[in-house]
């Protein structure tokens, strides 16, 4: 593996460790309204890094690509699918903790999020002159 996937990589198994923590660490969610809380945000932020360390991963072929779509449509499926992961291993592995579906939703957004701070970040290649 290439040092630039490390940073993916790290924050994957960081993503891991925190969704393996019990749940009497973190708040309970019990309604679609309590939607906008610490846990939620936390779960943006999360998957946020995690989709954009993603991308940073493959930004020399971003910027020298017409795929971005492709690596955008990419980088938002493996988001969300580590997100589902993380919610079928909290269901089915971690003691004391409890899958959501408000959670993955979460993950998904917090994807989208991601990307779109890339997206912005990474929309022109540096020129040689100004890096």
């Amino acid at each position: 593996m290439t040092q630039k996937y490390w940073p993916g990589t790290i924050w994957a198994i960081i993503i891991l460790l925190l969704t393996g923590f019990p749940g009497s660490y973190f708040p309970k969610i019990i309604s679609f309204w309590d939607w906008i809380s610490p846990d939620k945000i936390v779960h943006l932020g999360i998957f946020a890094v995690f989709t954009f360390l993603l991308l940073w991963g493959y930004r020399t072929q971003y910027y020298e690509s017409d795929k971005r779509l492709l690596f955008n449509t990419l980088a938002f499926l493996t988001g969300s699918s580590f997100g589902a992961l993380t919610e079928i291993l909290q269901t089915t592995v971690f003691i004391g903790r409890h899958g959501s579906l408000y959670d993955f939703f979460a993950d998904c957004v917090g994807s989208m999020i991601g990307i779109v701070f890339f997206a912005l970040l990474y929309r022109k290649k540096p020129s040689k002159d100004n890096p």
